[in-house]
C-alpha cells in the first residue's frame, strides 16, 4: 500500500463518519424520546460492560475458571467489590487493575 491509498483510505473513512454522525445529530433535536425509554437507556453502557467483560474474567480456553490463579477473575471480583464497598470509580479501577497485576505477577513465580 502506498501512502496515497494509506491517506485516500484515511479520508475516506473520515467523510464516512463525519457524514454519518453529522446527518443523526443535525436531526437529532426534532426526535422526542419518550421517558421511558430515556431511562431505559441510561443502562446500556454499564449493560455493554458487564457482557465485554464477564466473559473475558469468568472464562479461559478450557471453560468456566473461577480460580484463584485467574487473574481476570481475580481483578474483576476485587474490583466488583470495591465498587459496591465504596462507589468509587477511581479506586475501584486502580484496586481491580493492581490486583490483576498481582496476581499476574505471583502466578507466573
Amino acid at each position: 500500500m502506498t501512502t496515497m491509498e494509506a491517506i485516500a483510505i484515511i479520508v475516506g473513512m473520515f467523510a464516512v463518519t463525519f457524514s454519518v454522525r453529522f446527518v443523526l445529530f443535525a436531526g437529532a433535536h426534532k426526535a422526542n424520546i419518550p421517558g421511558w425509554l430515556e431511562g431505559a437507556l441510561k443502562f446500556v453502557p454499564v449493560s455493554v460492560l458487564t457482557a465485554i467483560i464477564a466473559p473475558m474474567s469468568l472464562t479461559d480456553t478450557q471453560g468456566l475458571a473461577l480460580e484463584l490463579s485467574n487473574p481476570w477473575f481475580v481483578g474483576a471480583l476485587v474490583a466488583l467489590l470495591t465498587g459496591l464497598w465504596f462507589k468509587r470509580q477511581l479506586l475501584t479501577i486502580c484496586l481491580g487493575v493492581m490486583a490483576f497485576f498481582l496476581v499476574k505477577l505471583i502466578v507466573a513465580l
